[in-house]
Formats: C-alpha cells, sequence, structure tokens
C-alpha cells in the first residue's frame, strides 16, 4: 500500500493507494461503513488489486482514521454533502480518470447517491453496494441503539481508538444522526433510477443493520442492470465475513466491465 493525504476544500484527509495508478487502468474507490476507515478495509484492497488488476484508493472521510475531524452534530444531509461535494473533490484531487464505487453500509449509500446524481464523476463505469442503506428499517435502528450502549459502557470506544484520530466524532457523527428522529425519513429509493451504470449490491443474509428488502428494492428501482447476491453466513461486513464469495462476487462483476481509457 501507499499511504498518503488528498486535501480538498473541508481540509486534509488520509488515503491508501494498492496496485497501478489511475494513468494504466481503472480505480476501484472504497467507501467506508460509518465507522470505519482506510485501515479497517483490512487486506480487502489487496486482495483485489492482486484479483482484478485495477488500482484501488480508499480514503477516510472527515472525522475517521486519521483525517482531520469534523464538527458535530453532522448534519441530517450529511451523506448527500459526502457525495455531492466531497468526493467528486476527492477523485479530482486523486486524479482518478475512470471509477467503479465500491461503498459499504453508509458508504454503499454515498456510492448510490453519487451515482444516481447529476453531479456524477464523467468516467465512473459501475456501483458495487456491499449492505447500503436506501432507507430506513426498524432492525436498522435497534442495533444502532445497542452500539451506542456498547461504546458508553463497553470496550467498542478503545477498540476503535485504535483506528480514529477522534473516536468521539467518529462514532457520534454517525450514531447520533441516525438515532435523530429527523434521520427516520433518510429515504434515497428515488434516485435509483438515475443510476445509468451496472450495479452489484451484495448483503449478509444475517445483517443486523439492515434486511434483504435493501437489495430487493434496488433491484425493483434501478434501471441499469443490476446483479444481486445475498450472501449466507455473513452479517454486516460479508467482505471480511465471508470474504472468499464476496471478493469473488466483486471480481466477477468487475471483469464484465468495458474498460478503455479517454485520453
Amino acid at each position: 500500500m501507499h499511504a498518503g493525504t488528498v486535501t480538498v476544500s473541508g481540509g486534509r484527509l488520509e488515503t491508501g493507494w494498492w496496485g497501478p495508478g489511475p494513468a494504466d487502468a481503472p480505480t476501484l474507490v472504497l467507501l467506508h461503513e460509518g465507522l470505519g476507515c482506510v485501515a479497517l478495509w483490512r487486506d480487502v484492497p489487496a486482495r483485489l488489486a492482486a484479483a482484478t488488476g485495477c488500482g484501488v484508493f480508499a480514503y477516510s472521510r472527515f472525522g475517521y482514521g486519521g483525517s482531520d475531524t469534523t464538527a458535530l452534530p453532522r448534519p441530517m444531509s450529511y451523506l448527500h454533502d459526502e457525495a455531492l461535494v466531497v468526493l467528486p473533490e476527492v477523485l479530482l484531487a486523486s486524479g482518478i480518470r475512470q471509477a467503479v464505487l465500491i461503498g459499504h453500509s453508509d458508504g454503499g449509500s454515498i456510492a448510490a447517491i453519487h451515482a444516481g446524481s447529476s453531479v456524477v464523476y464523467p468516467q465512473l463505469l459501475g456501483l458495487i453496494t456491499i449492505a447500503a442503506h436506501f432507507m430506513v428499517e426498524e432492525l436498522n435502528i435497534v442495533s444502532i441503539r445497542q452500539i451506542k450502549a456498547e461504546y458508553e459502557t463497553g470496550g467498542l470506544r478503545q477498540r476503535l481508538g485504535r483506528y480514529h484520530r477522534d473516536v468521539d466524532a467518529a462514532f457520534r457523527g454517525w450514531n447520533d444522526a441516525w438515532l435523530d428522529p429527523r434521520f427516520q425519513g433518510f429515504d434515497i429509493t428515488g434516485i435509483l433510477p438515475n443510476i445509468r451504470v451496472p450495479i452489484l449490491a451484495l448483503q449478509g443474509a444475517d445483517d443486523p443493520y439492515g434486511s434483504d428488502v435493501q437489495i430487493r428494492v434496488l433491484a425493483a428501482q434501478a434501471r441499469a442492470p443490476v446483479t444481486t447476491e445475498l450472501i449466507a453466513g455473513a452479517g454486516h461486513a460479508p467482505h471480511l465475513e465471508a470474504a472468499g464469495e464476496t471478493l469473488a462476487a466483486i471480481t466477477d462483476f468487475i471483469a464484465t466491465i468495458p474498460r478503455g481509457f479517454s485520453t
């Protein structure tokens, strides 16, 4: 991995790059979950680079990992802000020419919002979501309440503190937003028909943060080609809990996407 930083209008973000650079191959852009960061992708980026021949780029959003922190509370629009403002700046500043977005959980929602918007990166080749949220479900909120208790009284804060410079910003920025009553109206199903690139949607069969209704709604609403897969024996992080099956599905999907470079 080549570790680095990128500076955008909001400040400095930590980054990681694996495999070929953007002049030599398409780039798989990893968008992490609500408690994630570059390091918490673990060996997934290196495995993807080796299996696909693509470059793999990840960054920690503001308030996560080694990136600059962010003010709390986050606005209820924080996922849209990331998708429509920060992500385009990151792609431009990183010199990425052609991208496949791979988003996990919150990152999957960000990727979908970006792909379905009018500010979509002009050389977007495909979209992969892993346990993405397209609307709020009650089991979603129940699990988020439970993890709040673990953060406040258990060992979760200490464990997360190994990865996040400002651990309270990382946790509370996500948890407080999702538990805010105003966030119950979060619903991005209306943008799904606007996505114009092929989509792969993956969901763990035992995901405590979302049911298979998420990928079924995506398949019903999207007009672009959609492949969905419910992964047995996996929870909220199938790329870690059922890595072989998940990475094989991603690799097979990427192999179907035409490659070529604009100059």
